[in-house]
């Protein structure tokens, strides 16, 4: 039992904790501490640990806060000093709701619920007097625990809450360790092998339990914020996306990979701008009017997979063009006329789909529509200047054919040579963001770029817009997938032209060439150990970083994107036609059946592994016992056959079942002494003793066969041999005793 407000034993070291104290005087103050005060300090480690690891998902006071709480409960069991009261852990409760408030807005969704539960797991210690309220500690940290996942479910993730799962059990073992004082070593095995005894049953419900949606996974959270590309774009958005290194999506191509030049991945396509941010189409045209895909393929199909990463939109993000449906199970997808796939639900967990695309190819009318004006539009007031230098290209161009493919090269070329720069940080854009870029600063990202070439192209009357998605990736020389980052986000135009439809403009391109050939990719920022390696052996660090984002890779394909899908191909493979959730629910009563089945094997196994000479002299027992005789529960037997002598001393089996008896002793202590009124089986030849066995072993004699067949053929005396009607006297225990 925990009770951690009792005194410490007295010790020459009693007192305050000294932070200068040395290492050697540190342990020898641990071993000195009552088991209470230490299995409290184990304890307030673990929770140490599991907040630790939930860390970068709270707010800076709410971890301040937790790790003041556990310390101050650290030193309180250190030096032995009473809890607080009450009234401290109500203060602190009310404003942890309150900073709660302030900093979330509520109290319910993710990111509030999971601030508030670790705090309360942190104030909970602050209660911790009895056993009981150390499991209530154990399964609230298990709880927290849990939490991890609804933020990351990656293979580091599941590693630190393997190794804090392994620390709670271990720490949930020693508190039903009351006696004495257990080394945690102990209870630490004893964790170990439970879980790895539990390990079959969870493989077995991870691969077989139904994944039922919205049951089996985790729901979006409304409060939280969304990661990855959006459906809006504002001047500046993807720069600031393109500081994280996270993983986007992982591709696998059947054949070899295409040109990092036409590795474009897309995503939301904007048409719509207000002056400040673009969006995309929402027509007023009727539907017999709008623009429609028209998509024709004019180079082969390149066959890939890809593995996206959850970014709670409903879109897919193909290699730019798909003609057919991505394979995606049993979901309904569609195309937009801008050539995005949609899902028929946000993408909340990792997918895997396999597609074809086509990496030249034609869409859009072909001949002037009325759908175009759409992407015409620009917002009255905005850009004069940009309007005014468009104003003064169509001028120079007004007798020339094809004028409009004309002007596009003029704007390229203009961003080629007219001083741009392409920059990751250029500052905050003002209002005429177009005008800014052509003529002040001359300095942008992609998403700068891509604006102002948009504006100016409408502003010379060529319908165009925004396309948003990934550019190039990074080939893992490991496994050979290309990893598709964050930091891979780019922005490029679409426009259109008379007889080739919409065609892909990378401006960007035209500033920095070498972004769009992927020498230009940005690399992540190096923490300390990567810097450190990246100086002593640059290779050596890239190939570690191939290999752990490889094992993610794996990771995500064989447990994250374990789907009902991938359930429903397993039940084919075993045999199943048209597999459903009553057949999965079948197999996993069978599994569950076989489990039993072979536990009960097991069990029978397992005490067929008792000694074979403690469980014949028990059948003796259970023998005598019917034949009326009282002897104790762990009789030997000497006694058992001195009890037969007592009760039926003229019966004619009385005299065998003594010498099998005293033969059965013999066997394993050797030759017996002689006991009065007892008649032994004559002497065996000394090179036919049975050697002195250890009590403790499980011995298998040659003679021990013998004894049990003849055990199966002895007759046992009744009540009615001799008429007897009471028990005599017990029996003398002057004979050694059985160990047992």
């Amino acid at each position: 039992m925990l009770t951690p407000s009792a005194a410490p034993s007295a010790s020459p070291t009693k007192g305050p904790f000294l932070p200068s104290a040395s290492a050697r005087g540190l342990r020898q103050r641990l071993t000195q501490l009552p088991r209470d005060a230490r299995d409290t300090l184990f304890l307030l480690a673990l929770i140490a640990w599991v907040v630790m690891l939930q860390a970068q998902h709270l707010p800076w006071w709410c971890t301040a806060l937790t790790g003041a709480v556990l310390l101050w409960r650290g030193v309180l069991s250190w030096q032995g000093l009473p809890l607080p009261s009450r009234w401290w852990l109500v203060s602190i409760l009310v404003l942890t709701v309150a900073a709660t408030l302030l900093t979330h807005r509520t109290i319910f969704g993710r990111e509030a619920g999971v601030t508030l539960i670790v705090v309360l797991l942190a104030l909970k210690t602050l209660e911790l007097r009895a056993r009981r309220d150390a499991f209530v500690v154990f399964f609230l940290a298990l709880f927290t625990l849990l939490t991890h996942f609804s933020f990351s479910q990656s293979l580091l993730t599941a590693l630190g809450v393997l190794l804090a799962l392994w620390g709670l059990l271990t720490g949930l073992v020693n508190a039903h360790m009351t006696a004495g004082r257990p080394a945690l070593w102990l209870a630490a095995r004893t964790a170990g092998w439970l879980t790895l005894l539990g390990a079959p049953i969870m493989a077995v419900l991870f691969v077989l339990f139904p994944r039922v949606a919205p049951l089996w996974g985790l729901p979006a959270d409304a409060h939280s914020a969304r990661t990855g590309l959006s459906e809006r774009m504002r001047v500046g958005q993807v720069a600031q996306l393109a500081q994280d290194f996270s993983v986007a999506m992982r591709v696998k191509f059947d054949g070899p990979a295409p040109a990092p030049q036409d590795l474009y991945f897309r995503g939301p396509v904007l048409t719509r701008f207000d002056g400040a941010e673009w969006r995309p189409l929402r027509s007023s045209l009727p539907a017999s009017m709008q623009l429609a895909a028209n998509l024709q393929p004019l180079s082969p199909a390149i066959r890939y997979e890809v593995t996206l990463q959850p970014h709670q939109h409903p879109w897919l993000l193909l290699l730019d063009a798909a003609v057919q449906a991505p394979s995606l199970g049993t979901r309904t997808l569609s195309m937009t006329p801008d050539l995005l796939w949609w899902n028929d639900r946000p993408i909340t967990a990792v997918v895997r789909y396999q597609a074809q695309s086509h990496v030249r190819f034609r869409h859009g009318p072909l001949l002037p529509e009325l759908g175009l004006q759409d992407a015409l539009e620009l917002p009255a007031g905005f850009n004069p200047r940009t309007m005014a230098l468009a104003q003064q290209w169509r001028q120079d161009t007004q007798h020339q054919p094809n004028a409009e493919e004309a002007l596009v090269q003029r704007a390229l070329t203009l961003l080629r040579t007219g001083g741009y720069t392409y920059s990751l940080s250029p500052g905050v854009y003002g209002t005429h963001s177009a005008d800014e870029f052509w003529f002040d600063r001359k300095l942008g990202f992609c998403e700068h770029i891509a604006s102002a070439f948009v504006l100016l192209m409408r502003s010379l009357d060529i319908p165009a817009r925004i396309v948003t998605g990934y550019q190039g990736g990074e080939a893992n020389p490991i496994d050979g997938l290309w990893t598709v980052r964050q930091s891979d986000a780019h922005a490029w135009a679409e426009v259109w032209l008379a007889g080739q439809g919409w065609v892909r403009v990378d401006p960007t391109a035209a500033v920095a060439p070498s972004r769009a050939t992927g020498e230009g990719r940005l690399e992540p920022v190096q923490g300390l150990v990567g810097t450190a390696m990246q100086g002593l052996h640059p290779a050596l660090g890239r190939q570690l970083r191939a290999a752990w984002d490889a094992v993610n890779n794996r990771w995500n394909q064989w447990v994250l994107n374990y789907t009902q899908d991938r359930q429903f191909d397993l039940l084919r493979r075993l045999g199943f036609e048209s597999p459903s959730w009553q057949h999965l629910g079948y197999l996993l009563s069978a599994v569950v059946v076989v489990a039993a089945a072979l536990g009960g094997l097991w069990t029978l196994w397992e005490r067929r592994q008792h000694d074979p000479w403690l469980r014949l002299l028990q059948r003796a027992r259970q023998r005598a016992t019917r034949a009326g005789l009282h002897t104790p529960p762990h009789a030997t037997p000497r006694q058992l056959a001195h009890a037969l002598e007592q009760r039926y001393p003229h019966a004619p089996a009385t005299q065998a079942l003594v010498n099998w008896l005293l033969a059965l002793e013999a066997l394993r202590y050797a030759q017996p002494s002689h006991a009065k009124g007892v008649t032994d089986r004559p002497n065996p030849a000394p090179d036919q003793q049975a050697p002195q066995q250890n009590p403790h072993q499980r011995p298998q004699p040659p003679e021990l066969p013998q004894l049990a067949r003849e055990f199966a053929r002895l007759r046992w005396p009744s009540q009615t041999d001799h008429g007897l009607s009471k028990q005599p006297p017990a029996p003398p225990n002057n004979a050694p005793a059985m160990p047992h």
